[in-house]
């Protein structure tokens, strides 16, 4: 079984011009918001065997709870910032092939996000912020993912 956990940031204060789009913080909702999901994932029986997250502060804080969670340090990629649908899952193939691992957890934008649930789903899945969808396949290993439908689906969202 190979599991991709997708996980929109949690929820970003407004863009000023103070502040580039990439250095927006979680805002007070954003902050309640992430460790209430972290959390729900944990008690779904997910543990990531690699957290890899966009270097954006929003993203990267959002990894960070993620993280302190499942006892995992998040690795940060810049390629993750705005990356499209295909950037996402190829990230986490080469993530999970590199290192023989099963469950791969990406924290980043929409909307590639979006993109990518709604390919995996099937069905139309709009990623809002802090919104988790997780995708299992009953398979041996990556290499194949993206030409196979997984076999289980959720969005967890959160309220």
């Amino acid at each position: 079984m190979i599991t991709l956990a997708i996980v929109r940031h949690a929820t970003a204060q407004w863009a000023d011009a103070r502040t580039s789009d990439h250095e927006r913080p979680l805002n007070a909702r954003g902050r309640r918001e992430a460790p209430r999901m972290a959390q729900l994932l944990a008690e779904r029986g997910v543990r990531p065997d690699a957290l890899l997250a966009s270097d954006a502060l929003r993203a990267r804080t959002t990894a960070e709870v993620f993280g302190e969670t499942f006892g995992i340090a998040p690795v940060l990629l810049p390629s993750l910032y705005g990356a499209s649908a295909d950037a996402v899952l190829d990230t986490a193939r080469e993530a999970a092939l590199e290192a023989e691992r099963a469950t791969i957890m990406i924290v980043a934008h929409d909307p590639g996000l979006s993109e990518l649930a709604t390919r995996l789903a099937g069905a139309e899945v709009q990623m809002t912020t802090c919104a988790i969808a997780s995708f299992e396949w009953d398979a041996a290993d990556w290499a194949d993912i993206a030409t196979v439908a997984p076999s289980r689906w959720r969005l967890d969202a959160p309220r």
